[in-house]
């Protein structure tokens, strides 16, 4: 790191309510920080999106301290913030016990498990969308860098060095790069990045995120990763895909079941169906993401699955034919508010117990689902985060697979940011929180 002129590394853990909180530590300190660990209160795993907090029957108040340990084998020296690496933590006891609402522990439990008792190991990857506004206008009417059209190259050109600016800082940092493009809204863009294990992708969302935020604000930019922007407009999503592996063998491809999947596959992702109204008060997390979720705005808000059918909440990728590698499932309704450990290992335990139980998918939809909500179509998602929060509580899968102190957390944030927006408008709850994450 020395060598690479890095002065100091950022340890990072993302809390309940979706930010990203660090400890920073002196290139010297770092061997000592993998060894002990750096002391931080559990507290922030009650904290809310305006850094006020609540608390929960396991989680909350002054007391008790953890360690956090970087994983060094994820250590990367920061192209977007020159001087600085990044590493993230796992969180310890002080007695050296794992924490039991340690998320990035969690999603690895998580994986383990699907490996042990199934043989399969899942991919994951994630989209990331965010809006690029001038810097300084957080609180203020957002001034766009762009005015190019939805998608446009007009965007790309005028906005052509600080791409390649962010481009050139992911592939440093070992960031593969799939597709990084103009998307709806006035000033958005997404990057798609490789699929990798579901701890190593969730590392990599929070890392693509921090670059990003990096490289806009040496261009003048600041970047916003929340749901909403402009209520009025089309959100911002962090899409997660997945595949399930035995081997080299791709259980989405090769199958009897629906678009060739396996038994397995299918079960796999029925069990995820199942589970999405509460899955949404983990992936859809803040009363901002349910602005977002609107029919018929590419946001899947339907609990139905779709092959290529971006307005159903699980779309069903089927790939090339001659590229079996490529078959995956996208979950759409997920955004950037959402931790996305916590997003990573329900999915996982979601789709486990699917397996378990040997469930099927229902007939997949074709068209948008909105022209056929009320007459036989499939039923909307949770329309608010109390909503998803009732289905949430109700949830045994997610429940035994969290635990009940990261249960208890995620329960009393949610209600917490609830409260905390009673009454707000709509433009009040997008300005609070566009910016945040």
């Amino acid at each position: 790191m020395r060598a690479a002129g890095v002065r100091a590394v950022a340890l990072t853990w993302v809390d309940t309510a979706g930010i990203t909180r660090v400890k920073t530590v002196p290139v010297a300190r770092l061997a000592h920080a993998a060894r002990r660990g750096v002391g931080m209160s559990p507290v922030f795993d009650v904290y809310l999106v305006d850094d006020s907090m609540t608390t929960s029957p396991h989680i909350g108040g002054p007391d008790g301290d953890l360690r956090l340990k970087p994983d060094l084998a994820r250590l990367t020296a920061l192209a977007g913030q020159p001087g600085w690496a990044w590493a993230p933590v796992d969180r310890y006891e002080q007695d050296g016990r794992p924490y039991a609402a340690c998320q990035r522990l969690f999603a690895r439990r998580q994986a383990e498990r699907a490996r042990r008792e199934f043989g399969m190991s899942p991919r994951m990857g994630f989209e990331t969308e965010w809006i690029v506004v001038r810097a300084g206008d957080e609180a203020t009417a957002p001034r766009y860098p762009t005015l190019g059209p939805a998608y446009g190259m007009v965007r790309v050109v005028e906005l052509s060095h600080y791409l390649a600016s962010l481009t050139e800082a992911l592939a440093a940092q070992r960031v593969e790069v799939l597709q990084l493009h103009p998307e709806y809204s006035p000033g958005q863009f997404e990057v798609s990045t490789a699929p990798a294990d579901p701890v190593a992708a969730a590392d990599g969302a929070v890392l693509v995120r921090e670059t990003i935020r990096a490289v806009s604000g040496r261009h003048g930019l600041a970047a916003w990763f929340g749901p909403v922007a402009d209520p009025a407009g089309v959100g911002s999503g962090r899409h997660l895909h997945l595949s399930l592996w035995r081997g080299e063998k791709n259980l989405c491809r090769g199958g009897n079941g629906p678009q060739g999947m396996t038994g397995e596959c299918e079960a796999f992702l029925a069990g995820v169906l199942r589970e999405l109204p509460a899955l949404l008060a983990i992936g859809a997390p803040s009363p901002a993401s349910y602005l977002r979720l609107k029919p018929s705005h590419w946001a899947g808000v339907f609990q139905c699955w779709g092959v290529e059918n971006r307005e159903a909440a699980l779309r069903f990728v089927p790939g090339e034919p001659d590229e079996p590698g490529a078959a995956n499932a996208e979950v759409k309704c997920f955004d950037g508010a959402a931790n996305p450990y916590v997003v990573v290992g329900a999915v996982i335990a979601a789709g486990l117990a699917g397996m378990e139980e040997g469930l099927r998918l229902p007939a997949a939809v074709a068209g948008d689902p909105a022209e056929a909500e009320g007459a036989g179509g499939r039923p909307r998602l949770p329309t608010s985060l109390g909503e998803a929060l009732g289905h949430f509580r109700e949830s045994s899968v997610l429940r035994r697979a969290l635990g009940e102190p990261m249960f208890g957390a995620i329960e009393a944030v949610r209600r917490a940011e609830i409260e905390l927006f009673e009454g707000a408008t709509p433009e009040e709850i997008a300005a609070a929180t566009r910016g945040r994450f």
